[in-house]
């Protein structure tokens, strides 16, 4: 069904319906292989349909379907909400009077500062808003108002630069990761649920989302050794392995507290575990081991894990193979930490000294 541009009574208001019903296409479009909460997901679905009374109800409920498993949806929200804000406070009287000017004025001043990735986010979100509003408005005539919004005149974005080296840990503060790993206090109930999780990511180098999509018979032990059957972007199963000894005590008093649910992670009340939550772990532990970094996610386990793989054994399709990278080039980043290699660059000008 289609609505004209200006369909509710005031802008705000008008500009808040466009905003819910493009936001229900998108958690009705994006990938849901994540989504294990089908009741909950469907609660929310609902709530789009009978219609939000503010930009924070929009966005809790965005927020919610991430933590049902919908990957995706926070770079669309977070745009859209500072937008709203913008846009609500400037007092138009109609969605016509929005222009390609007002959103590049709005993308200048709410981008300053960010990366180019986040900028490109926002940059996407704002297009394909207007986009969707573009088709989905229909006048009594049959006509349709047009934004026709490029951005092609967005100049906040920077020239190529590349491929940026990935944050990681060195061997040094990877010992006082490990440490802190065992010594930062949790809830009991958490602690070894916790320290099972960041471990396995550490050692085994998988995504935070195929750590927590793993299910119980996904995981064997053999030869001393736990084989975890993973299920990786675009669906693509491969295979990660770790030593038993390094979590077979935190497994183990795990397992006896577990709610009865098919994940091996999940919270107390058998819910699969959230991105957040992870990110709060991780930032308890490096707290405590008096680590700092630019990126301080749990995805620069990752790429330590990359890293020293690369370091030790100098063959990029074992990289590629344990990251589940579909690219080889992907993998090529990690070879930026060859040193010896490099140590022969400096003996170039020794002929001359």
């Amino acid at each position: 069904m289609r609505y004209p541009i200006d369909f509710l009574s005031t802008f705000d208001k008008t500009l808040l319906f466009w905003m819910e019903r493009f936001v229900k296409l998108k958690l009705t479009t994006l990938s849901n292989r994540n989504v294990k909460d089908k009741e909950a997901f469907n609660a929310i679905i609902q709530s789009l349909n009978k219609g939000v009374k503010s930009i924070e109800e929009l966005k809790n409920l965005s927020k919610e379907a991430r933590q049902c498993g919908l990957i995706g949806i926070n770079t669309y929200i977070n745009p859209l909400e500072k937008l709203y804000k913008q846009l609500s406070a400037l007092g138009f009287a109609s969605m016509k009077e929005i222009d390609e000017e007002t959103i590049i004025d709005f993308l200048a001043t709410y981008t300053s500062g960010l990366s180019d990735a986040t900028k490109k986010n926002y940059r996407m979100a704002i297009l394909s808003l207007f986009n969707y509003i573009d088709k989905e408005n229909e006048d009594d005539e049959g006509k349709s108002y047009n934004y026709r919004i490029e951005l092609k005149n967005f100049a906040g974005l920077g020239g190529s630069r590349g491929q940026k080296l990935p944050i990681y840990m060195h061997d040094e503060e990877i010992q006082r990761f490990l440490a802190a790993i065992d010594e930062t206090p949790f809830k009991e109930y958490a602690q070894a649920k916790n320290r099972l999780l960041i471990k396995l990511i550490l050692y085994t180098g998988m995504r935070v989302s195929e750590a927590l999509d793993i299910q119980t018979k996904d995981m064997v032990q053999e030869d001393g050794y736990f084989i975890f059957r993973i299920s990786g972007k675009g669906n693509k199963q491969r295979i990660a392995m770790i030593k038993s000894a390094y979590v077979q005590k935190e497994l183990n008093e795990w397992l006896e507290h577990k709610p009865n649910t098919p994940l091996l992670f999940c919270s107390r009340t058998a819910k699969r575990l959230t991105q957040p939550y992870v990110s709060y772990i991780m930032d308890k532990i490096l707290l405590y081991a008096g680590i700092r970094k630019e990126k301080n996610g749990a995805h620069m386990l990752r790429h330590t894990f990359a890293t020293r793989l690369y370091q030790k054994n100098h063959d990029l399709i074992l990289v590629q193979e344990a990251l589940g990278h579909a690219d080889l080039n992907t993998s090529r980043i990690y070879t930026h930490f060859d040193k010896e290699r490099l140590k022969a660059a400096t003996s170039v000008m020794d002929d001359f000294n």
